[in-house]
């Protein structure tokens, strides 16, 4: 792992810690003044990294994020989390480009959880 790709990760690691623990000022350190969040289910795009903040400081929800991995080189980083709304989980995944030091681009994917249908059951083993 170069130098780069070792302040990248820890960038992620404090970026999810922030995010966790509602400290809002380190959670949107990672990203640059000109961010681009987009959340392609709803459609949204979010420009800014003030209006980003703002528009997660005021989220009615209690959140809890749940990181399982994070996997990434150079200027593309990939983080698999769980992200818990007042208690219903939602499996996540941040895509996030970096330039600088700094996220200038961040996609994230939601997908709420769903039973596993029966006819498949024989070839797959269920995750405690």
């Amino acid at each position: 792992m170069t130098m780069e790709e070792t302040v990248a990760r820890a960038l992620l690691v404090r970026h999810w810690a922030a995010s966790n623990s509602g400290d809002a000022d380190a959670e949107h350190d990672i990203y640059a003044d000109d961010v681009i969040v987009e959340y392609p289910q709803s459609g949204e795009i979010i420009r800014g990294r003030s209006n980003i903040q703002a528009l997660r400081t005021r989220h009615p929800a209690v959140r809890t994020f749940t990181v399982r991995r994070i996997l990434g080189s150079g200027d593309l980083w990939v983080t698999e989390f769980v992200l818990t709304y007042d208690g219903k989980p939602t499996q996540t995944v941040s895509i996030m480009e970096f330039s600088a030091g700094r996220v200038v681009r961040e996609t994230q994917y939601f997908a709420d959880p769903f039973d596993p249908p029966a006819w498949r059951s024989q070839w797959v083993e269920l995750r405690e």
